[in-house]
C-alpha cells in the first residue's frame, strides 16, 4: 500500500497540491487535505466544477460542503458508499479506494493540453507556436501593392505579409546592469547609483529604435560565444593546469600583461635604436610598474601544483627575457644565471612547503582545540541558563523573606480564594452540564427513533419495488400475449364467428386496463411513500446537523 500511497501523493503533487516532504502515505493526511484533493481532482476531471479548496471552519458548512462532494462523485460514477463522513472522519480505507477511483477518471496525456496545468512558458511557448502557425498559413503580397490608403487596423499584418517594413541588421553597443542577479556578491554603492540613476534603459540606448532587436541579439551572441571559448579553454587548458579557475586566469592575465609590456619594450628599443625618437624615463616606470602589477600572488597549494608553477614561470621567463641594450650575455652566464635562479626559488619553495605543513599542522591543532572549546562552551551556556533560573527562584525567594509572616498570609489567602474559585466553577459546570446531558440524551434517542423509522421505510419502498417490477413484468407478458393473440387473429380466416373472438378480445383488453389502472394507483403510492422519505431525510440531515454541533459546544465547554 506504501506505493500506491506514494503514487496517489506524486499524482496530486502534479495537480498542484502543497504537501509537507513528511507525508509519504495516506495515513498522513487530515481532513482538511483529503478534501482539498478530492476538489482538485474533481476540478481536473470536470473544468466547470466549481468549490473552494480549503474546509471551512463552521460545522454546518463543513456538512454542505463535504455532501456536495460526495454528490459529485457519485454522478462520477463511484459505486461504493460515499458521504459527508467519508471526508470529516479519517477512514484510510475508504480515502485510498476513492482517490485511486478519482486518479483513473483523470484525463489520459493524449487528452487536450487545454485540461493540464501549465505554467508561464508552455503559455508563451504555445502562444508563439499560433502565432508562427498564423503567419506561415498567410500568402504572400508583393510590397509594391501596399498603399497608403491601406487601413490602418491592417497596416501590421499587411506589413507581415509583405516585409514592406524590413530594414538592415545594423547592432550598436547596449549595457546592462551586471552581478544584480548574484545574491552573494556585493555591487559597489557608486556602481549601484550609477545603474539606478545614469544607466538608461535597454530600449532607449540605441540611437535608432529599429536597431534594438539586432543590438540585444548581438550581445547576447557575443556573451555566449564568450562563455562557450572560455569554458572549451578550461576543459581543454585549464583542467590540465591543476590550477583553480580563479588562479588560472590570474595566470593568463599575467602572461598577457607581460607579453604586452614586452611588445612594447621591443618597439621601443626599436625606434631607439633608429633614433626616430627618445624615450625618458617615464615610459620605462610605466612599463616596470604594468609588469609588476602582473605579478601572480599564489595562494596556497599542493607541492604538485608549486612545481608546475614553477615550470610555468621558468619558461615564461626564459622566452620573455629582452636585452636592454646592445650587449647580449653569453650562453654560460645565462646558464648560470639559470641555475642560480633555479636555486633560490627552490631554496624558497622548500621553505615555503615547510611553512605551508607547519601551519596546516598548527591549523589542525587549532582546530581540535576549537571543537574542544565549543563542546565546553555549550556545556558552560547550559550550566549558566541552568543556574541563572535557579538564581531567579532563589532571588524572588530571598525578596520574600524580610516581610515572611505578611508574604505567607499573602500566598495562604491566594490559594484559598483560588480553591474558592474554583469551587465556583465547578459548580457552575456543574449547572451547565447536567441539562446538556439531558437534552443530549433526549436528541440522541429521538435520532434512534427516526433512524428505526427511516429503516422501516426503506424497507416498505423495497417492498414496493419489488412488486412494481413484479407488475411491470406481468403487464409485459400480457402485452406480449396481447400481440401474439393479434397475430393470430390476423392469420386467421374471417369467416369465423367474429363476435365471439371480438367480446373475447374486449374482455382482455379489459382486463389490461384494470391492470393498468393498478399499476398507476402503484405508482402513485411509490411517489407518495418516496416523497415521505425524501422529507424524512432532510429533517434526519437537519437533526444530524443539530445534534453534531450541541455535541461539540459540550465537548467545548468540557474541555
Amino acid at each position: 500500500m506504501e506505493e500506491v500511497d506514494g503514487i496517489i501523493i506524486a499524482t496530486l503533487k502534479e495537480l498542484g497540491s502543497n504537501m509537507d516532504a513528511d507525508v509519504v502515505s495516506l495515513h498522513h493526511f487530515s481532513p482538511a487535505m483529503m478534501v482539498e484533493a478530492c476538489v482538485r481532482c474533481l476540478k481536473a476531471i470536470n473544468a466547470d466544477f466549481s468549490s473552494p479548496l480549503n474546509l471551512p471552519e463552521a460545522m454546518s458548512a463543513k456538512y454542505r460542503m463535504c455532501s456536495s462532494l460526495a454528490n459529485a462523485c457519485q454522478e462520477l460514477g463511484y459505486q461504493a458508499e460515499v458521504g459527508y463522513q467519508t471526508f470529516l472522519y479519517p477512514n484510510i480505507k475508504d480515502w485510498r479506494k476513492l482517490l485511486m477511483f478519482m486518479l483513473e477518471k483523470l484525463p489520459r496525456e493524449e487528452a487536450k493540453a487545454t485540461n493540464e496545468p501549465m505554467g508561464s512558458s508552455a503559455l508563451l511557448n504555445r502562444t508563439i507556436v499560433a502565432r508562427l502557425q498564423a503567419l506561415l498559413s498567410t500568402p504572400w503580397i508583393p510590397p509594391f501593392t501596399c498603399s497608403s490608403r491601406t487601413p490602418a487596423t491592417n497596416r501590421s499584418q499587411w506589413a507581415l505579409q509583405t516585409g514592406a517594413y524590413r530594414h538592415k541588421f545594423h547592432a550598436v553597443d547596449v549595457q546592462a546592469p551586471t552581478g544584480a542577479a548574484d545574491l552573494t556578491s556585493r555591487i559597489p554603492k557608486d556602481l549601484k547609483r550609477y545603474y539606478s540613476h545614469y544607466l538608461p534603459y535597454v530600449v532607449e540606448q540605441p540611437p535608432v529604435k529599429d536597431d534594438l532587436v539586432a543590438s540585444i541579439l548581438e550581445k547576447n551572441t557575443v556573451e555566449y560565444s564568450a562563455q562557450m571559448q572560455w569554458e572549451a579553454e578550461w576543459n581543454q587548458a585549464g583542467l590540465a593546469s591543476r590550477l583553480s579557475e580563479q588562479e588560472y586566469r590570474a595566470r593568463k592575465k599575467q602572461r598577457l600583461q607581460k607579453r604586452i609590456a614586452d611588445q612594447l619594450r621591443q618597439g621601443v628599443q626599436v625606434a631607439q635604436q633608429g633614433g626616430q625618437f627618445s624615450t625618458g624615463g617615464d615610459f620605462e616606470q610605466f612599463l616596470a610598474g604594468f609588469a609588476d602589477k602582473s605579478v601572480y600572488v599564489q595562494g596556497k597549494g599542493s607541492r604538485f601544483q608549486h612545481t608546475e608553477k614553477l615550470q610555468f614561470t621558468q619558461e615564461e621567463e626564459t622566452a620573455m627575457v629582452v636585452p636592454d641594450g646592445p650587449a647580449k650575455p653569453s650562453e654560460e652566464e645565462l646558464a648560470q644565471q639559470r641555475e642560480q635562479e633555479i636555486g633560490n626559488l627552490q631554496e624558497d619553495l622548500a621553505q615555503l612547503v615547510n611553512q605551508i605543513e607547519g601551519m596546516q599542522l598548527d591549523i589542525k591543532k587549532f582546530s581540535s582545540n576549537m571543537q574542544q572549546l565549543k563542546e565546553t562552551t555549550v556545556v558552560m551556556e547550559a550550566e549558566c541558563g541552568e543556574m541563572e533560573t535557579e538564581y531567579q527562584t532563589q532571588k524572588k525567594t530571598y525578596d520574600l523573606l524580610p516581610n515572611a509572616d505578611e508574604n505567607i498570609e499573602k500566598l495562604q489567602n491566594l490559594v484559598n480564594s483560588s480553591t474558592e474559585r474554583l469551587g465556583k466553577l465547578a459548580t457552575q459546570w456543574e449547572e451547565h452540564r447536567a441539562p446538556l446531558i439531558a437534552k443530549y440524551r433526549v436528541l440522541r434517542e429521538q435520532d434512534s427513533q427516526i433512524t428505526a423509522q427511516t429503516t422501516d421505510l426503506l424497507e416498505e419502498i423495497k417492498i414496493v419495488r419489488e412488486r412494481m417490477k413484479e407488475v411491470a413484468e406481468e403487464a409485459r407478458h400480457k402485452d406480449d400475449l396481447y400481440k401474439q393473440l393479434v397475430g393470430e387473429y390476423e392469420r386467421m380466416s374471417k369467416d369465423l364467428n367474429r363476435s365471439a373472438y371480438t367480446k373475447r378480445i374486449m374482455e382482455i383488453v379489459g382486463n389490461i386496463r384494470k391492470q393498468k389502472a393498478d399499476i398507476d394507483k402503484v405508482l402513485v403510492d411509490t411517489r407518495q411513500v418516496q416523497k415521505e422519505i425524501n422529507q424524512l431525510s432532510g429533517k434526519l440531515d437537519r437533526i444530524f446537523v443539530v445534534t453534531e454541533g450541541q455535541i461539540y459546544k459540550v465537548v467545548k465547554t468540557v474541555i
